[in-house]
């Protein structure tokens, strides 16, 4: 009997809005390949650093994040995304007379259908099925898990898909590397949905914008990351207009990045190399401060020079994946 795990999250929640969409996501694979992925992760990260996409500010730690990325997109996997409309969420709410608490609580009924049954639907007869869900009192208090274990089973009833779901239990994100796992990928398909790259010169601290762009950028050009990507992560988008769940393409969110980022780097790596013709020789600080970068920018101009010096962009790290 071959088990099988679903690790969810959610990020910018409908009642606690930072934005025009709140998203949920699941991250499934059998239950070997779960412990096999937190077995290489724990290696990869040296078991002393978490991954969370909201904390990457600096490319200190690039490697550990790429090399992450680049061996959980290779594995047999599967991240589906449910995409929110906030505004429209909050003009039905509006209209129901409820809060967008109550509101979102709602939503814990639809959760399955539109990321847990994709995620399951090659699952066999007499497959157990986990789940768990990101610590969090509120799901206590609204019953969370033991509806997504009825929705879940009665799905599996109805459509005779045959298999049972037997736990839907929290853990803490601290401590889970699967849940830190969709937590970076929600990050990447948000930052990339939403466009946040293009605020990059906009803003007074612009340099985490820079930094996620580039480990974005460089995980996707690596190998067939970009198909992989593409490939293994599903979205759906509810707006409160239609009846109708929209399947997104994320291709033309990855393409429209990807140009955007190698004309940046074009740019800039026509500038350093200028820099290293007429000042050939330098320490790596010395055209990191020339171009302004700062100490936070360091794997990314490390990059620029392994391409000028006709290595890989991603050669340094890539050599012991």
């Amino acid at each position: 009997m071959l088990n099988y795990t679903i690790y969810f999250d959610e990020s910018n929640k409908l009642d606690q809005p930072n934005g025009g969409y709140s998203y949920y996501g699941a991250f499934g694979t059998s239950e070997v390949k779960m412990n096999q992925i937190i077995e290489n992760i724990k290696c990869i990260t040296n078991s002393k650093s978490e991954l969370h996409f909201a904390e990457y500010t600096s490319d200190t730690n690039f490697g550990n994040y790429f090399k992450a990325l680049d061996y959980v997109i290779k594995q047999d996997i599967n991240i589906n995304i449910f995409i929110i409309n906030n505004e429209d969420a909050k003009n039905i709410a509006d209209k129901m007379g409820i809060t967008m608490t109550q509101f979102r609580e709602l939503f814990y009924v639809k959760i399955p259908e539109r990321l847990f049954y994709g995620v399951t639907r090659n699952l066999k007869n007499g497959e157990q099925v986990r789940i768990v869900v990101d610590e969090n009192e509120e799901y206590e208090t609204w019953n969370v898990y033991t509806k997504l274990e009825e929705q879940m089973n009665a799905h599996s009833a109805y459509r005779n898909k045959g298999y049972k779901v037997n736990s839907v239990t929290p853990e803490s994100s601290e401590k889970s590397i699967p849940l830190q796992i969709i937590d970076v990928f929600m990050g990447i398909v948000v930052f990339l949905l939403e466009k946040h790259y293009k605020n990059v010169n906009e803003k007074n601290d612009d340099i985490t914008l820079k930094v996620k762009s580039d480990l974005i950028y460089r995980f996707l050009i690596q190998d067939e990351n970009l198909n992989l990507f593409q490939s293994k992560i599903t979205l759906f988008k509810w707006e409160g207009n239609s009846d109708q769940i929209q399947d997104v393409k994320i291709s033309d969110f990855t393409s429209e990045f990807i140009i955007d980022k190698t004309h940046y780097d074009i740019k800039e790596l026509n500038y350093l190399q200028k820099l290293m013709i007429e000042n050939p020789g330098e320490e790596t600080r010395f055209y990191r401060e020339k171009m302004g970068y700062k100490n936070r920018e360091l794997k990314k101009i490390q990059g620029y020079i392994d391409v000028i010096n006709g290595k890989g962009r991603n050669s340094f790290f890539i050599k012991d994946v």
